[in-house]
């Protein structure tokens, strides 16, 4: 289990459950493109001509190829991109794209990435698609989901684990949360193992977000966009915010939904997203605790220690599961953050949580298995592997003494997540990376010539909590639509009108006024 990351659980994901600085002008690199003009280096890369075709073969997963299929006329391709911007003749990645053609007179192309990192965008504009059916959306614009580098059906793609590692739940990349520890060795380990997975340690170095904007505005140039229109969603506003910094002449529309603070580091993030989530976990105890069978008790203020009361026997004693495995202490809280995403889900930990008591744990297995993407055929996507080698070349580093430390931090912010085993044992997985993060924070700041951005922030997001989308939206001198709810992310969801609205009249006119600036849930 890997840190909690800024992935959206898609709308299908959430019924299941519930059924159930540093620049990139160092000398000597290839410069961005002027004005949509690249450098020689670049120019065979922006004179592509994708060969949009058949679908068939660029599925990972079960759920991927159930979407591609959902229409017919869905369109799917490659694109080449520089491994390395510094070494443009070099070797090269290939970018998988899908394609949801305009039902009506075409603005331009609309990039979609649904967050992680490391969540897959082919698969968004297939769903995005279904949700915005009949909208001014979908009849002005091209849906293009994309798999960015290293992610779901791009080549290479981040490996490092077997399907029946992950199933087993020994594909462990972090353990700032939870009762696990890492040791040198495994660090090391780690690495060594996901860079003969993935094509080598060169991949390792270029898969950060300052790359990944690079490759969109290669896409741009490709489908045809003098400009950049882009939805991006939790992790995806981190990538709408670099390229709006990389590239700001290149900008005409962006809808961020569910915002990354860019003024705020790895470990400043990282405790206000726990404590969020200790938020959310609260709230659900106050609702739960109103009915007398509530498994957290009737008392709000015990629910944290009744929930480790739960759990902890897990450590040495996990439950059976119904037709075979069982549930460890890890899963269990994994599942439960998992339903946290979005308060539709509360009733179904409640009612995992009582099934722990009674012995069993079907109802949080399946929250995990659904939220991890496992297909009924036991794979797994990659996106636990590309979030940990993406965070790599993101975030900022920490010796073993810091990645202690930082473990209390988030134990005291979020006590219904202390196993009661201490911080010791955490370490820095990406101790022993092959390059150093690009980043660097805070980013997207003081940007000149940026067009009017759109943010959006829900009151009780606890992966992005709402001031997040506050100082990004200021950061971007940008507009900010502030939603009251309980969920992670909104647009996608089917759960505002309101915001859907918003959003496309935004996207149609993005230099019209914006008036509306709040909504409800």
């Amino acid at each position: 289990m890997s840190y909690v990351s800024g992935r959206v659980p898609g709308r299908r994901i959430m019924a299941a459950i519930f059924l159930l600085a540093l620049a990139l002008s160092a000398c000597g690199r290839a410069e961005p493109a002027e004005s949509g003009r690249p450098g020689p280096e670049l120019q065979r890369f922006y004179e592509q001509q994708p060969a949009f075709g058949s679908c068939d073969g660029y599925a990972t997963t079960a759920a991927d190829a159930q979407a591609f299929a959902a229409d017919p006329e869905f369109r799917c391709a490659r694109i080449e991109v520089p491994l390395d911007y510094d070494d443009p003749d070099g070797r090269t990645m290939q970018i998988a794209l899908l394609r949801a053609a305009a039902g009506g007179e075409r603005i331009g192309s609309l990039l979609l990435n649904p967050g992680g990192p490391g969540g897959a965008g082919m698969s968004m504009a297939a769903v995005a698609g279904k949700t915005w059916a009949g909208s001014p959306v979908t009849e002005r614009f091209d849906l293009i989901g994309f798999d960015p580098r290293g992610v779901g059906a791009s080549i290479p793609a981040v490996d490092c684990f077997t399907d029946a590692e992950i199933e087993a739940g020994t594909a462990v990349t972090s353990v700032t949360v939870g009762a696990g520890t890492l040791t040198e060795e495994d660090s090391r380990r780690l690495v060594d193992r996901c860079a003969e997975r993935s094509g080598g340690r060169d991949v390792l170095a270029h898969v950060g977000t300052r790359d990944v904007v690079r490759d969109m505005d290669i896409l741009r140039a490709v489908l045809g966009d003098e400009r950049l229109n882009f939805f991006g969603q939790s992790y995806g506003t981190r990538l709408g915010a670099v390229y709006a910094e990389t590239f700001p002449d290149k900008v005409r529309a962006m809808v961020l939904d569910g915002a990354i603070d860019p003024r705020t580091g790895t470990d400043e993030r990282r405790i206000t997203q726990w404590a969020g989530f200790q938020r959310s976990f609260d709230e659900m105890a106050a609702a739960c605790a109103t009915r007398p069978e509530c498994p957290l008790g009737t008392d709000p203020g015990t629910a944290s220690r009744n929930f480790q009361t739960l759990l902890r026997p897990l450590l040495d004693r996990p439950v059976p599961v119904t037709g075979g495995g069982e549930l460890t202490y890890d899963a269990a809280w994994g599942a439960v953050v998992a339903g946290l995403y979005d308060s539709a889900a509360w009733p179904a930990i409640e009612k995992g949580l009582a099934e722990i008591a009674a012995g069993r744990g079907d109802t949080l297995s399946a929250i995990g298995e659904v939220f991890a993407g496992r297909g009924p055929d036991g794979r797994y996507p990659n996106f636990t592997e590309a979030l940990y080698a993406i965070n790599c070349m993101d975030e900022q580093r920490h010796t073993p003494a810091e990645e202690v430390e930082l473990k209390r931090r988030i134990q005291a912010v979020a006590p219904f997540l202390d196993a009661g085993r201490g911080a010791e044992g955490a370490r820095d997985p990406c101790e022993f990376w092959p390059a150093e993060p690009t980043l660097g924070f805070p980013y997207a700041t003081d940007i000149e010539g940026l067009p009017q951005t759109l943010t959006i922030s829900v009151t009780g997001d606890p992966s992005t909590p709402y001031q997040g989308g506050v100082s990004l939206a200021e950061t971007l001198g940008g507009a900010l639509l502030t939603v009251e709810g309980e969920q992670h992310t909104v647009t996608l969801s089917g759960a505002s009108d309101c915001v859907n609205d918003a959003v496309a009249r935004y996207l149609l006119d993005p230099q019209r006024p914006i008036t509306v600036r709040s909504c409800t849930l």
